[in-house]
């Protein structure tokens, strides 16, 4: 699946399930921008991908920052020519029962994940427009589809994810822009290794494949829905994991 001279932005792209999608990108020949929050992930993230074998792009950037996306686009735009494809991974939690779940980790995780996609779908879609192509991928959750106890915020962000993609998909596709939604399950991930052994195994107990993703199975699947092998599917929700939601 070739991507050869097409520019890809992906946020939250020097770590993680990111990390695996800016990769899998590069590899696959595209020239791959990874937006990263933290200052020195960045130089971090460049010795990991030439570790790797890929030239990645890196750019410091807060998604939930209109003037900071629009100034990336604008940027990416002035460096490379165009953006054909948008991978929106960039998110957050900040976990707890809805009962005592403080108003500003609610609205933390709101700005990051959701208002973040809107920020940088809004940001491309007027240069994806004029080029009449695009792909857009924003990664949702199964927690999206099915919730869970004790994220009433992050399920809340996905979902809406999953909503937005849809009438996004609607809106574009007379520009041939595809927008697709993924949703991973339990994936292999800084942010799943933090749990204690008793939520790992509960979660385990869940899926019927019985064990956990890993961040390039989920790149492989974005990296199909970039390329034109996809070009007939738009406005899809796929769920990556191990079949936990039927």
């Amino acid at each position: 699946m070739s991507l050869q001279g097409k520019v890809a932005i992906v946020t939250g792209g020097t770590r993680g399930i990111g990390k695996a999608i800016s990769t899998r990108l590069a590899r696959d020949g595209a020239a791959v921008i990874a937006i990263h929050v933290r200052p020195e992930a960045g130089e971090e993230a460049r010795a990991d991908f030439a570790t790797a074998g890929v030239e990645i792009h890196t750019r410091q950037a807060n998604v939930s920052d209109v003037d900071a996306v629009n100034d990336l686009v604008t940027s990416v735009i002035a460096e490379f020519g165009a953006i054909d494809i948008l991978i929106n991974n960039a998110g957050i939690t900040r976990d707890g029962l809805l009962v005592r779940m403080k108003e500003d980790d609610w609205d933390a995780v709101m700005s990051i994940n959701l208002k973040g996609t809107f920020n940088c779908i809004k940001a491309v879609t007027r240069p994806m427009m004029k080029a009449r192509s695009g792909r857009i991928v924003n990664i949702s959750s199964v927690v999206g589809v099915a919730g869970n106890a004790g994220q009433a915020n992050y399920a809340a962000s996905k979902a809406g994810i999953i909503g937005l993609t849809k009438s996004v998909a609607k809106e574009l596709a007379s520009r041939n822009i595809n927008a697709n939604c993924v949703a991973p399950g339990y994936i292999d991930t800084d942010m799943t290794n933090a749990m204690n052994d008793e939520a790992r195994e509960q979660f385990l107990t869940q899926i019927p494949l019985g064990r956990p993703g890993a961040p390039d199975e989920v790149a492989g699947l974005v990296a199909y829905l970039v390329s034109d092998e996809a070009a007939y599917i738009t406005g899809q929700t796929i769920c990556i994991d191990g079949g936990m939601v039927m």
